[in-house]
């Protein structure tokens, strides 16, 4: 029998669905309001779509309004601008998702950051970056506030010196995790792929995230007997998806492990839609 006690992600999602849920259902019969969400989708990558059809389930099943906008491959940079701009300006739209990545001849930066960072739920603006790093209210990554309600459903909500490493320094998922467990006051150490000492590194962390995409580089010499394994990695191998953490192995050492899948994934979209939720709130200036 593994040691590790394996975090249910997707039962904590479910959990945290019904409460949006109930949200949504309470907006709508106190205020008429019902929270919309823009997805922008450009060309065929087979991956983004699943990922996309996934979010969209999720969004209904919460009585969140999609506005599904499906884009050929070969669309111009301005063509996909100007929809964001009328995105923008649509108040029925609370929260705007542009699926990454994008086609090459798209400039990713300058696409993300022509979204109203009010309507930006997945923040990557620009602005909701800087907010992020300074401790301010803001609409955060969606991946790493996940991945931190997965470490409080086990660890509490006191996080206080905890030793904490990070590998993988994406501003999607690395960067902003760092940012996220410094506020709430553990001692972070970021790690990446021109570290040194890493085994040494991971092997001291209560706290272990996982962000590389390297399938099974976690084994159990890289992991603190009792930690708390957060495997963000998603990979495909043959036909099978699998994290950066040698599962079987880590789960003898590991006091608290994700699953891939069924661990972080589904907390993104749930956490993306808690965002749609507070844009929501915050631009018809509702207290709930």
């Amino acid at each position: 029998m593994p040691a590790a006690v394996i975090i249910d992600g997707k039962k904590i999602a479910d959990e945290e669905a019904l409460k949006l849920s109930a949200k949504v259902k309470l907006l709508e019969s106190k205020h008429n309001v019902i929270p919309g969400l823009a997805v922008v989708l450009v060309g065929n990558d087979p991956a983004s779509h699943i990922y996309v059809a996934s979010k969209v389930r999720r969004a209904k099943e919460v009585g969140i309004s999609i506005f599904q906008h499906l884009l050929p491959e070969n669309v111009t940079q301005n063509e996909v601008l100007d929809l964001i701009e009328r995105l923008n300006k649509d108040s029925a739209v609370n929260g705007i998702l542009v699926q990454l990545p994008l086609p090459e001849h798209l400039t990713q930066n300058i696409i993300i950051d022509s979204i109203n960072p009010d309507k930006d739920v997945d923040g990557f603006t620009v602005y909701n970056v800087g907010r992020l790093n300074t401790w301010q209210d803001c609409l955060e990554p969606s991946t790493p506030q996940g991945a931190l309600i997965l470490i409080k459903s086990v660890l509490g909500d006191d996080l206080s010196g905890k030793k904490a490493v990070v590998l993988g320094r994406s501003l999607i998922v690395g960067r902003p995790m760092a940012s996220i467990l410094v506020r709430e006051s553990c001692t972070v150490t970021l790690l990446h792929s021109k570290s040194k000492n890493i085994e040494s590194e991971c092997k001291n962390a209560d706290i272990l995230v996982s962000a590389i995409g390297s399938p099974g580089f976690i084994t159990a010499n890289l992991v603190k007997q009792g930690a708390c394994v957060i495997d963000v990695g998603i990979t495909r191998v043959g036909d099978k998806i699998v994290g950066d953490v040698d599962f079987n192995k880590v789960s003898d050492v590991a006091g608290f492990l994700t699953p891939v899948p069924g661990g972080v994934g589904p907390m993104t979209v749930i956490c993306m839609l808690m965002n749609t939720i507070k844009s929501c709130l915050k631009q018809n200036n509702i207290v709930l």
